[in-house]
């Protein structure tokens, strides 16, 4: 063993490419695209290693192209499970033994191997499978993991690092251990830097892990899985369990090993994680860590004293970016009458402007939402909007060839309309027109008429105002946002996260989740120990 306390590197976020014509990535991506377009890829459960291919499977698809098959994702059983936890307790006890910048090494090479030669395979396989443009993938599915996996790895060396004061003859250290079990990490289809992230955080600081990728993530998640294993990662610390319904969550809940859950997904399937973990308490052998990052309801605000261009661009940028389909993405906007009048008609000439078709096609500013399901909620929400709504924008949902939906702008006389409190999760936004004077009404309202607190804005060049937003709106969003659209955040400069139904707001990227992941043990050592029992206020006078 190496006598040294090794440094990690100094992490720095990743360039984002810009894929402009004539570049070499773009020429780079766009072959990758077409070689992964032309092939059917089988997409195994794995566990320990062995990758499984006997049970159900279903197909992968282009959601811009649904006749498009990419391949096809085995789904893993009840038995896997139980496989998988039995290789999870077997390797554990190497795994969390190996020394911290072993472990690291391996996704700082995961990392570098990212930013690297399977930049475009892996952004290839972000396009095609969750209809993403490439400049959208290449923000989520390249440069943000490669943060993660960064920045990690430096906020875990501070962690290990910090170390309590000790008294004369005392030495006093912390152990952070790993906990005792394995951690169950639930992913969603669409940010697959997220996706690798949930499972590879708890697995950085020692822990054993099974990941459930989302069915309609599991082209990239599978290609990113096999990115890992390349970098190093031992056979059993991680587990891939694709899937989709409750089989996978019923086993891995019902294990008395289950140490805790790393999810981000819809609010109600994690209250039912969290409902099972709860009904089964008694049963395991520790209270497992429960981390999630759920829905929300994300607003901008605008002060009459707002910038006009600059809310507009933040709306279209913030409404209809990856089709909305972001947990930050702005779904509820207030703004003055005052303003209304030239942001409605720059907002509806920009959104005029938006081409929407397959990602393949670099001039499309969208593709499509991710599958039928998501498709026929939207469509719900579109149809509502036409009955008691204003829809402004042109155009109407249309999954005869990709389920895609029209960036929509809609007008509510109502504040507390369905769509200005219900979670849509696609390319649609509703705004609520105030008087000038009935700014702190509406800042009420931010606050109020949603049960999410994860992301918002407030627009104004009013100093005042602003600050009077920033304390209103305080619990109203895990990450707020000045003058900017509320999406976008950034590993090591914007941790994110929500509280209220949107989450337990663990920031992932940033020390706070990963302290969730370790279970200290203080250690006190008596340098030269006492030999005499007694205290000298028991002697005579």
């Amino acid at each position: 063993m190496i006598d040294s306390h090794a440094k990690v590197p100094f992490p720095t976020n990743e360039p984002v490419l810009d894929f402009a014509p004539g570049s070499p990535e773009r020429a780079e991506l766009k072959q990758a695209l077409d070689a992964m377009a032309s092939e059917e890829v089988e997409i195994p459960v794995v566990v320990k290693g062995e990758q499984r291919r006997a049970g159900e499977k279903v197909p992968v698809v282009m959601p811009h192209d649904h006749g498009h098959v990419l391949g096809y994702v085995h789904q893993a059983s009840a038995q896997d499970v139980s496989d998988a936890i039995a290789a999870s307790q077997e390797a554990a006890p190497a795994w969390r033994a190996m020394p911290f910048a072993e472990r690291a090494a391996i996704f700082l090479r995961a990392a570098e191997l990212l930013a690297g030669r399977h930049r475009a395979q892996i952004n290839a396989a972000c396009m095609l499978g969750q209809s993403k443009t490439c400049y959208q993938s290449e923000i989520d599915a390249v440069c943000e993991l490669v943060d993660f996996w960064r920045y990690n790895v430096a906020f875990a060396e501070e962690i290990y690092q910090e170390q309590p004061e000790s008294a004369p003859g005392i030495w006093n250290r912390t152990d952070h251990r790993p906990l005792e079990g394995f951690v169950f990490a639930v992913t969603p289809f669409n940010f697959l830097s997220i996706a690798l992230n949930i499972p590879t955080a708890p697995a950085l600081m020692g822990n054993s892990v099974l990941w459930k990728p989302a069915n309609t993530s599991a082209l990239g998640a599978w290609y990113g899985y096999e990115l890992l294993r390349e970098a190093g990662l031992p056979d059993g610390v991680i587990s891939f369990l694709p899937g989709e319904g409750p089989v996978q969550g019923d086993a891995a809940l019902a294990s008395e090993h289950l140490a805790g859950l790393h999810f981000t997904g819809s609010t109600k399937t994690f209250r039912t994680l969290y409902k099972g973990i709860a009904q089964n308490l008694e049963h395991y052998r520790s209270i497992p860590r429960v981390v999630g990052e759920t829905g929300g309801k994300d607003f901008i605000v605008a002060h009459p004293s707002a910038d006009a261009a600059s809310l507009a661009t933040a709306i279209v940028r913030g409404a209809f970016e990856y089709q909305g389909q972001k947990c930050s993405a702005a779904s509820r906007a207030y703004i003055p009458k005052s303003l209304w009048p030239s942001v409605r008609d720059d907002v509806l000439a920009r959104t005029a402007e938006l081409r929407v078709g397959d990602v393949r096609d670099f001039g499309n500013f969208m593709g499509a939402v991710i599958d039928k399901r998501a498709f026929d909620k939207i469509d719900g929400y579109f149809k509502l909007a036409q009955e008691t709504a204003k829809v402004l924008t042109k155009g109407a949902p249309d999954d005869s060839k990709g389920y895609f939906i029209p960036p929509t702008v809609v007008q509510v006389d109502d504040p507390a309309h369905r769509l200005m409190k219900e979670e849509i999760f696609g390319p649609m936004i509703s705004v609520y027109v105030y008087d000038d004077a009935k700014f702190d009404e509406v800042l009420e309202l931010t606050d109020t008429s949603t049960p999410y607190g994860l992301t918002g804005a407030i627009f104004a060049r009013d100093r005042a105002a602003i600050v009077k937003a920033m304390e209103k709106l305080r619990f109203a969003a895990g990450n707020f946002y000045i003058n900017d659209k509320p999406t976008g955040a950034v590993v090591g400069q914007q941790p994110f996260g929500g509280g209220r139904a949107s989450g337990t707001n663990d920031k992932a990227g940033s020390a706070s989740n990963l302290l969730r992941w370790l279970s200290p043990r203080s250690i006190k050592e008596t340098l030269v120990p006492p030999r005499d029992h007694g205290y000298p206020f028991l002697a005579k006078e």
